[in-house]
C-alpha cells in the first residue's frame, strides 16, 4: 500500500529517493518533483512517471497529496526549504548538511518542536555496511573500551565543481557540506564532541575555490575519547577510500572492513566481505526506509534536527579555532 507520499526538492542526487517507488515493501512513493532545470525536471518525471513536476518549491510543500519532502538543493538553500517545509507541515529528509551556521541550526530546532513533524538528516554513512558493521562490534563490547579514533573524507573536488557549478559560484563551505560526514560519522559512536583543535589550508589546486579547502582537525569527546578527522578537498585523488573510518579498543581494532581481535591467537587480519554499492543510492533507500519506520511507530530517527544540529555546532567550532588558532568548546543546540 503506497500512501506515504513523497515530494523532492532537488534532483541530482535527490533522483536517488526515487528507487523507494519500485519498492513493494514500502508505503513510500514519491509523488512530487522540484528542479529550477526545466529540462532535466521534465526528464525525470517522464522517465519515473511522476503526476507532479514544478520549479518553484512552495507549490511543491503546498500539495496535498504528499506528507514527506526531501531536501537536495544546495547547502545554501535548505534553511529556506526547511522553512517552507516546516510550515506546511511536513515530515523532512534533509541532505547533509543540515544548515550552514549555528543561527540556522537552532532555527530548525525550533521549527521542527513548532509544528510536530519528524525530521531527518541523510547522512549516507551511518547506513554504509561497513559502518554498521564497526558500529555493532562496538556497542556489543567486542572492540573493548575505546583508545583512539579517525575517520576522514579525502576527496578531489575538481569534478565536483565541473558537476555542480553552485559550489565555487556560492564558495560551498567545506567544513559544514564536507567535514559533516566524518564527524557525524564519529559522533554516533562516542556522542558529544567537547572540545576541537583545527588546522587548515588553502590548496589553490583549483583557481575556482577561493577558501581553505584542507583540515586537520582534532577532537576530545564528553566521555573522554580523543579522535582525529581529515577532511581533505584540494588533493589529486588518492588511493584510499574516500571515507574511512578507524576505532581503536583495548580489544580490537577495525579499519573500513578490516578487523583485529586480540583474543585470536596471532592477530590476523579478518576481512568484512560487504556487496558492492556505487554512489550513495542505496543508503539513501535504507535510510528513507528508516524513516518510513519512525513515521508509522511514532519515534524519533537516528540522525534528527538535534543530531544534526551539533553536527553544525563543531563545524561553527571547527572554524572558531582556525580564526583564533586556539582550542575551542563545541557550543550545544537545542
Amino acid at each position: 500500500m503506497k500512501n506515504i507520499g513523497v515530494g523532492v526538492i532537488g534532483l541530482g542526487m535527490g533522483k536517488n529517493m526515487l528507487a523507494v517507488n519500485q519498492d513493494g515493501d514500502s508505503r513510500l512513493v514519491v509523488r512530487g518533483l522540484c528542479d529550477t532545470d526545466a529540462a532535466r525536471l521534465r526528464q525525470t518525471q517522464r522517465e519515473h512517471d511522476v503526476a507532479f513536476a514544478t520549479t518553484d518549491y512552495r507549490e511543491l510543500v503546498e500539495r496535498p497529496e504528499i506528507q514527506v519532502v526531501g531536501i537536495y538543493s544546495p547547502d545554501h538553500l535548505h534553511m529556506v526549504h526547511i522553512e517552507a517545509a516546516a510550515r506546511a507541515g511536513k515530515h523532512i529528509i534533509c541532505t547533509k548538511p543540515m544548515v550552514v551556521s549555528p543561527d540556522e541550526a537552532a532555527r530548525t530546532v525550533q521549527l521542527v518542536r513548532e509544528h510536530g513533524i519528524k525530521f531527518m538528516v541523510g547522512q549516507t554513512c551511518r547506513f554504509t555496511p561497513a559502518f554498521v558493521a564497526a558500529k555493532k562490534l562496538y556497542d556489543d563490547g567486542d572492540l573493548g573500551r575505546p583508545l583512539f579514533a579517525e575517520a576522514h573524507y579525502v576527496h578531489d573536488m575538481r569534478p565536483v565543481l565541473d558537476r555542480t557549478p553552485w559550489r565555487h559560484e556560492q564558495t560551498q563551505d567545506l567544513l559544514y557540506g564536507g567535514a559533516c560526514h566524518p564527524i557525524d560519522l564519529l559522533r554516533w559512536f562516542f556522542g558529544d564532541v567537547d572540545e576541537i583543535f583545527v588546522y587548515a589550508s588553502h590548496s589553490g589546486i583549483d583557481l575556482r575555490y577561493p577558501k581553505q579547502d584542507n583540515f586537520l582537525i582534532n577532537l576530545k569527546f564528553a566521555n573522554g575519547v580523543i579522535a582525529r578527522v581529515l577532511a581533505v578537498f584540494g588533493l589529486v585523488e588518492p588511493p584510499l577510500p574516500m571515507l574511512g573510518l578507524g576505532i581503536y579498543g583495548d580489544k580490537g581494532s577495525i579499519v573500513n572492513d578490516q578487523l583485529v581481535l586480540d583474543k585470536v591467537p596471532g592477530q590476523p587480519v579478518m576481512k568484512l566481505t560487504f556487496g558492492k554499492e556505487s554512489g550513495h543510492g542505496r543508503e539513501v533507500w535504507r535510510y528513507m526506509r528508516h524513516f518510513e519506520q519512525c513515521l508509522l511507530e511514532d519515534r524519533q530517527p537516528l540522525i534528527n534536527e538535534l543530531e544534526g544540529a551539533q553536527v553544525i555546532a563543531t563545524a561553527a567550532a571547527c572554524w572558531e579555532s582556525i580564526h583564533t588558532g586556539l582550542p575551542v568548546k563545541v557550543q550545544r543546540i537545542g
